[in-house]
């Protein structure tokens, strides 16, 4: 038979964290039909490895590509670092099931303004999504900030009964329409008074439908073990698959507790099905807010409603200007956002490379002075912690994000190298990758990411969009406690 598209002679990082191996990889429509020697073997493109490694595209864990994937359906940020599936909705944030009535509150303005939030329901969404035909594939969960901002008016109180029984409808309906599942943002204000009595039956709805719920957790700062705890219950109780976003130990007082945190994680995984996603960063980004200021540790304005002539500059350089102190001039330039360099280094590189921890690069497209890991992460992974650092293997590096998260998120036939697999492939360089997106230039294609491949279909070429094939990829039915 003929091929549409044959890889020769590459080294084949599988996802499985197996060790590499050279061979031939063929594809016919969207899926893996071939691996081996296939020598005399037809194709209508033959593509030759040339010493380049052929991987499963990576899954990007945790992203706030909600609009993005819409509006913006080439999305160069990530396809030119090898992904082909982004996670959205996390952190309680998602674009649906939303109808606002105004500004939308912190931090549901990530995703953009009142314009963003024009989905009532999630198959609304849905259909923005198929129609704009993304480059890269898209699984959605639900934002538990999203469903209060549908049934309340103020979110400085526990939810009703009432707003709650509301909130438990929209999630099902979403459930039942293909997302895969809920995610909350317990450490914003607008959601860290909801009480767990508050979250846990929205995850027990999870739970129900053999879903995932993942938390940026109610405190990542000194209570972290406790929001840990706070946060296994949860999910134990609910029977639920649980992700920790970006797990980290944030502010200097904070720091050296990553093996307390990642032996509290390991203890729960031994009773229930618990990952962490994490960035390689030492650096956070989201909302200006006054209590993560410190006077101390460096924060970085990216941008400001009421003043954007301030962005591209550090806070205290700000309060000198104004000749006001940084909590001062952290009110006055709210709404906005910030970069915080809040961790050490020695803790990043612990939790990335505890076996438990998948990638999410966490980036803000619509940041327009985004944090490096919105066009970086995924290629600072390989070139900086693995080939250079040798924090882990390639083949470890690539099971974190390929076939780790295509299990735990229910990607069937995704993150791996196989017959029969989807044909979601990145062609790396690995003597070339780098990471070149810096906190002061951002937005930079990493070199070495040398073809991406999405659902049988050339994405990604020479530092191109090619045609764009990516799916909505809809939560696998599995029945009610499934």
């Amino acid at each position: 038979m003929a091929f549409d598209l044959l890889f020769r002679a590459v080294t084949v990082v599988d996802g499985s964290g197996a060790e590499p191996y050279v061979s031939d990889v063929a594809i016919v429509g969207d899926r893996i039909v071939a691996i081996g020697n296939l020598d005399g073997q037809a194709a209508q493109r033959v593509i030759n490895g040339n010493g380049r490694c052929l991987m499963p595209g990576f899954i990007d864990v945790h992203t706030h590509d909600d609009t993005n994937v819409i509006h913006h359906p080439e999305m160069l940020a990530k396809i030119s670092q090898g992904v082909t599936t982004v996670i959205v909705g996390n952190c309680g944030i998602s674009a649906s099931p939303v109808s606002l009535p105004g500004t939308p509150p912190d931090p549901m303005n990530l995703l953009g303004a009142q314009e963003a939030f024009v989905y009532p329901t999630f198959q609304h969404y849905a259909y923005a999504v198929e129609l704009a035909c993304p480059s890269v594939n898209v699984a959605a969960l639900i934002g538990h900030t999203a469903l209060r901002a549908n049934v309340m008016a103020q979110f400085d109180r526990p939810a009703t009964t009432g707003e709650l029984e509301q909130m438990c409808s929209a999630l099902q309906d979403a459930l039942e329409s293909g997302a895969i599942g809920l995610s909350s943002g317990l450490a914003y204000t607008n959601a860290k008074l909801a009480p767990p009595s508050e979250i846990q039956p929205l995850v027990d709805i999870v739970g129900e439908y053999g879903a995932l719920y993942t938390t940026h957790m109610r405190n990542e700062h000194d209570g972290l073990l406790d929001s840990l705890e706070e946060s296994f219950t949860t999910a134990r109780n609910a029977g639920a698959a649980l992700v920790i976003s970006h797990l980290k130990c944030a502010g200097a007082g904070n720091w050296g507790r990553a093996p307390l945190a990642l032996a509290a994680l390991e203890k729960a995984a031994s009773k229930q099905s618990c990952n962490c996603d994490c960035y390689p960063y030492s650096a956070s980004s989201t909302t200006l807010d006054a209590w993560r200021v410190d006077g101390k540790m460096e924060i970085y304005i990216t941008w400001s409603e009421p003043h954007p002539e301030m962005a591209r500059q550090t806070l205290q350089e700000i309060a000198a200007q104004w000749g006001i102190d940084q909590w001062q001039a952290t009110e006055r330039l709210r709404p906005a956002g910030a970069i915080y360099h809040m961790m050490s280094e020695e803790d990043v590189r612990k939790i990335l490379a505890h076996p438990l921890s998948m990638i999410g690069s966490d980036g803000l497209p619509a940041d327009p002075n985004p944090h490096p890991r919105l066009w970086g992460t995924f290629p600072r992974v390989l070139a900086h912690y693995c080939r250079d650092l040798q924090l882990f293997k390639l083949a470890e590096a690539v099971r974190k994000m390929t076939c780790m998260p295509a299990a735990r998120f229910r990607l069937q036939d995704r993150g791996v190298v196989r017959e029969g697999a989807f044909a979601d492939l990145t062609l790396v360089d690995m003597a070339r990758i780098e990471d070149v997106a810096t906190y002061s230039d951002p937005c930079r294609q990493a070199p070495g990411i040398d073809l991406v491949v999405v659902n049988g279909v050339v994405s990604y070429e020479d530092g191109q969009v090619q045609g764009r094939q990516g799916k909505l990829l809809k939560r696998r039915p599995v029945g009610l406690n499934g």
